[in-house]
């Protein structure tokens, strides 16, 4: 490995530009390093790209472990050092007897749930449902992920219920409330997902 020395770089005419490497090439930082700036810096916290998709169709669910709902995006970053905002609202219907959430899927991986608490249920978003549970509730969520890839990358939304109370009613839905009944006092809703990618 090459290794060069010096106290200052500068363009060859005034007002000019450094450029370090070429597209594709990485340049690495050890741990340690302290960038001083005195002046404007541009790129870091930039958004590269935005991927959205939204369910307009219901999907149910009746266990007691995550699933996904449908409501998905696949997005491929850019760069390793890159992260990933994601915004999510699902619109989630279940009995109010039965306890029910959601939280982010990084392809199978489990984000944004709380810490483990002795026996007490783990969500992102969580929510006691009104009664009669004729429609939905939004479960608005976002979270900041850095998954140091450049692989496509399936961002989800999942939802489980913790217990099964009322075994009448045995399902958690999204975009629909649980009776679902054909007339005005129900209704259906949408879900929408999007994710940002942010220069790192």
């Amino acid at each position: 490995m090459s290794e060069v020395k010096t106290n200052k770089v500068s363009p060859v005419g005034a007002n000019g530009t450094v450029t370090l490497g070429d597209s594709g090439d990485t340049i690495t930082v050890p741990s340690g390093v302290t960038f001083a700036n005195s002046g404007t810096a541009t790129g870091f916290g930039k958004v590269l790209q935005v991927v959205s998709a939204v369910k307009t169709n219901t999907s149910s669910y009746g266990g007691t472990t995550f699933s996904t709902t449908g409501l998905e995006v696949t997005i491929t970053p850019s760069a390793t050092s890159s992260k990933i905002f994601i915004i999510a609202t699902p619109n989630i219907g279940a009995h109010l007897d039965n306890n029910s959430g959601c939280c982010f899927l990084r392809d199978s991986t489990e984000l944004n749930v709380a810490d483990a608490a002795s026996s007490r249920s783990l969500w992102a978003s969580n929510a006691q449902y009104q009664y009669a549970s004729y429609n939905t509730e939004s479960h608005p969520m976002t979270y900041l992920d850095s998954p140091s890839s450049t692989s496509a990358i399936t961002y989800k939304v999942a939802y489980k219920m913790a217990v099964i109370n009322n075994s009448s009613y045995p399902y958690i839905y999204l975009n629909r409330g649980i009776y679902d009944t054909d007339n005005g006092n129900y209704s259906r809703s949408s879900s929408t997902i999007t994710v940002m990618e942010i220069a790192g």
